[in-house]
């Protein structure tokens, strides 16, 4: 039974359901252009977990950096990121993110301090443990926020970015992102143990885990972690239980699981509980349906222009591919 907090925050609870809306909007209409052809490459929603980027990545400052999986729109979004590049680095267009040549799995905007989604699972913890260690060594004030899924505390980079995290002190928060599922496996048949707030507290890290679907709950989290970490500048992790409604890419018709099963865990929709949480406290249902209907006007909107946009120019084909010049001319 959904009940309301006596301190209920409306405006900043009305805030994360409009950028949830914008998420699932984002995807449901990129997830379209797939089907027109018009995006290159896999894509990767994140359909069911819209709160955790709602709630967690929305309390981060401008300038704190992030890092995500390759299922990392709805993360990019509410860092500021513009769905326009966004949408338009999906279609491989002129003014995307990274010029139209990263696509969806390695969306980044340094400008709002996201320093890259990934395609290989895992390689973004030690990547972020990298960017903690320069941001402890020029000594400023800003933290780091790594999101990965449960399938990358199997691999390597999982023990080493926290271990480095861990000996050398370093302002950096892991948010685990559980679905469990690793693909299409059950993460549970492949991961021994307790899970990943154990392995984290076995080194060290202060570990929590918390309702995925809650996101009032994951930002209050948040909000407490992110200020003590960027207080006491040691790491932390924060285990997040959601799931994903969709497949594991957008191609993927989940027959690995049940229809009951996804339906089941519908009831517990973040978008739904935080909706009718809103309409308890006497936001008018009409006006809480518009902010669905503006997230989709937004981005056919966004998509439609990118559409319109031409590709890259050939020639641009080898710029930005490696620290210096252009390697047809300048060698390492």
């Amino acid at each position: 039974m959904t009940t309301v907090s006596p301190n209920l925050d409306r405006d900043a609870a009305l805030a994360q359901l409009a950028l949830m809306h914008r998420i699932r909007a984002f995807e449901l209409t990129a997830m379209h252009a797939l089907e027109q052809g018009l995006v290159l490459g896999a894509i990767h929603p994140s359909i069911g977990q819209e709160a955790i980027a709602a709630g967690v990545v929305t309390q981060l400052r401008r300038d704190d950096v992030l890092l995500s999986t390759h299922r990392g729109h709805g993360h990019t979004l509410a860092k500021g990121a513009a769905a326009g590049a966004m949408m338009r680095e999906l279609l491989g267009r002129e003014g995307g993110c990274c010029g139209g040549k990263g696509g969806s799995m390695h969306i980044a905007d340094f400008g709002v301090g996201m320093l890259g989604a990934n395609g290989v699972v895992g390689a973004n913890i030690v990547i972020a443990a990298g960017a903690a260690h320069a941001i402890k060594l020029k000594g400023d004030a800003r933290i780091v926020c790594c999101i990965f899924g449960d399938g990358a505390i199997n691999r390597g980079p999982f023990l080493e970015g926290l271990n480095w995290a861990k000996v050398f002190a370093l302002p950096i928060v892991f948010v685990c992102e559980d679905n469990g599922f690793a693909a299409t496996t059950r993460t549970g048949s492949m991961s021994a143990g307790d899970g990943p707030a154990a392995r984290a507290a076995s080194l060290g890290l202060a570990s929590r885990t918390v309702d995925g679907s809650d996101v009032l709950g994951l930002a209050e989290t948040a909000r407490e972690v992110f200020e003590r970490v960027r207080c006491v500048r040691e790491p932390e992790f924060i285990h997040i239980r959601t799931y994903r409604m969709s497949g594991h890419t957008a191609a993927d018709p989940a027959a690995y699981r049940s229809a009951e099963e996804v339906e089941a865990h519908r009831a517990d929709d973040p978008i739904t509980r935080l909706r009718e949480t809103l309409h308890l406290a006497g936001i008018d249902a009409d006006a809480l349906a518009g902010l669905e209907r503006a997230a989709a006007q937004e981005m056919r909107a966004v998509l439609d222009s990118a559409r319109d946009t031409p590709f890259p120019a050939p020639e641009r084909a080898f710029a930005d591919v490696q620290g210096v010049g252009d390697p047809r001319v300048d060698a390492w």
